[in-house]
């Protein structure tokens, strides 16, 4: 393993721990820098396997999120669910047209699996459209908004 690698040997294990011990088969946690994958093992030898897959080239980006690449100004959803504009019902969204984003700006959430993900910008810009109603079911890699 690198130095510049995000997670050292002992986060990978303390993930792959929390996973053994939970309910769940595979977790897949994935940022601007990089994606992690580690799924429980099937079969009779069972154990973990881990995937590592790094961002910056189109080649490195999933088939399912290729659309980003020709709209360079979208955000998309960075895994599949329904998307909400707020952080509960009743409560003002997050961005509007017009809005200022920085990359750490939360424009909304998919909820996926009864977990609520929070959806960063990514990068700067001014909010141009919302283009997904608040509610709606997403897939991965659908533009959410578009940046002017």
């Amino acid at each position: 393993m690198t130095d510049d690698l995000p997670l050292t040997h002992e986060d990978i294990a303390e993930i792959a721990a929390i996973l053994e011990n939970s309910g769940y088969r595979e977790l897949d946690l994935a940022t601007r820098r990089f994606r992690l994958r580690v799924a429980k093992g099937d079969g009779e030898h069972g154990g973990m396997t881990q995937e590592w897959q790094w961002s910056g080239t189109a080649a490195d980006v999933a088939p399912e999120s290729q659309a980003a690449i020709s709209d360079p100004d979208a955000i998309c959803s960075p895994l599949p669910g329904t998307f909400y504009h707020s952080p509960q019902p009743g409560a003002p969204p997050f961005i509007q047209p017009g809005d200022l984003v920085g990359p750490e700006t939360v424009i909304g959430i998919v909820e996926t699996m009864k977990l609520m993900n929070p959806v960063h910008a990514g990068r700067s810009g001014t909010v141009g459209d919302v283009l997904v109603p608040d509610g709606t079911l997403v897939a991965k890699g659908e533009a959410l908004v578009r940046l002017t």
